[in-house]
């Protein structure tokens, strides 16, 4: 592909456009520029499913969706796809298969799903009940409390927020928080997630955040940057590939997936950061996150003809399933009225040095 020329945001930056008192000299509303828009679809299993879509004006896209726990589907930036989708579509709360691996009938992929937030992993029985693949959050619809672009610091500030309840009769209540937050002429954005345990007793609390980057971000070119003191292969097919952990590959027919596990290294501000890398394109997303509140990152290799994806996944546990977390003597418990805060950052970046110069 032809390198990517400079972008709306340097532009827009050059000419003071993001200027409050400048910008309005030439538009009649933000929308020209920047904003979200919202909508609800129509066809198929994603009948009915409410989207909205976030235009930061320097080339990023991306689309939240509130019936799936306010998950991110697709991402692109410059009209370059980032994000991955599965054969089975955007599929609505209604469709949601909860037994055994049933959660792959729902798993459109997308650039977030959420999994949690009382199971990680393979289908398993813990204290008494039984645990579906990668647990119900990513499959609850939420309510939608805010979305709207608003002049924060003299600048457009984009803003989706709500909240995600999990809960059962005589047993959990467990609610999620979520706002993602983007600024206008920044190809980023940042999710910030709060956690709460409204039950009366403790609740194993388990998180993951399946973060999936497909064609063309991702080919055999690819690079995969971290400090991780790693990787540690899941199983043996993930040791048959561990010399080549950061590196894409050709779609491969009958590909079995890898997982490592990774424990990275927090800079001064308890920081840590993982960078997918495409040199042809001199495009890369860079994901930073707090290593207090999600000390793992797992990584799912996934080069599959047609199954071609890979998953940065920050998380709180190994994605073995809570019963196997509770053998390890590392399942985190969410104490009565407890909170657990995430934030994540998301940034694209662009050109070979600035990408050099964020490699951690």
């Amino acid at each position: 592909m032809e390198r990517v020329p400079p972008g709306a945001r340097e532009v827009a930056l050059n000419h003071g456009l993001w200027n409050k008192e400048t910008l309005l000299r030439y538009v009649g509303s933000v929308e020209q520029l920047c904003g979200i828009r919202s909508s609800v679809l129509t066809e198929g299993k994603a009948r009915d499913v409410r989207v909205l879509d976030v235009r930061t004006g320097s080339g990023l896209e991306f689309t939240v969706v509130p019936d799936r726990a306010f998950d991110v589907a697709g991402v692109s930036c410059r009209g370059i796809n980032l994000s991955y989708a599965s054969s089975t579509g955007l599929v609505g709360p209604g469709y949601y298969d909860q037994g055994g691996p049933g959660w792959l009938r729902s798993f459109h992929a997308g650039f977030l799903t959420t999994c949690g937030l009382r199971n990680v992993g393979s289908p398993n029985r813990d204290d008494g009940e039984d645990l579906g693949l990668h647990g119900r959050i990513g499959n609850l619809p939420g309510v939608l409390t805010r979305s709207s672009t608003d002049w924060i610091d003299g600048r457009p500030v984009m803003t989706v927020a709500g909240s995600v309840r999990e809960a059962r009769f005589f047993g959990e209540n467990l609610v999620l928080r979520r706002t993602i937050t983007a600024k206008a002429g920044e190809n980023s954005f940042v999710l910030d997630d709060v956690i709460e345990n409204e039950s009366f007793r403790a609740e194993p609390l388990t998180l993951l955040y399946h973060f999936n980057l497909g064609y063309p971000l991702i080919d055999a070119s690819t690079r995969i940057w971290a400090a991780t003191a790693g990787p540690v292969p899941r199983d043996d097919d993930a040791r048959a590939g561990l010399a080549a952990w950061n590196r894409g590959q050709e779609p491969t027919p009958g590909y079995r997936e890898q997982v490592f596990y990774h424990d990275l290294r927090a800079g001064a501000d308890g920081r840590v950061a993982c960078l997918v890398e495409n040199p042809g394109l001199e495009m890369a997303v860079l994901f930073r996150w707090n290593r207090d509140a999600l000390p793992r990152l797992t990584q799912w290799k996934q080069m599959g003809t047609g199954e071609y994806v890979l998953g940065i996944e920050p998380c709180n546990c190994h994605p073995e399933g809570r019963a196997q977390e509770r053998a390890y003597g590392t399942l985190e418990t969410l104490a009565p009225g407890g909170t657990k805060r995430c934030t994540i950052e998301v940034e694209v970046l662009f050109g070979a040095e600035a990408i050099a110069g964020a490699r951690p």
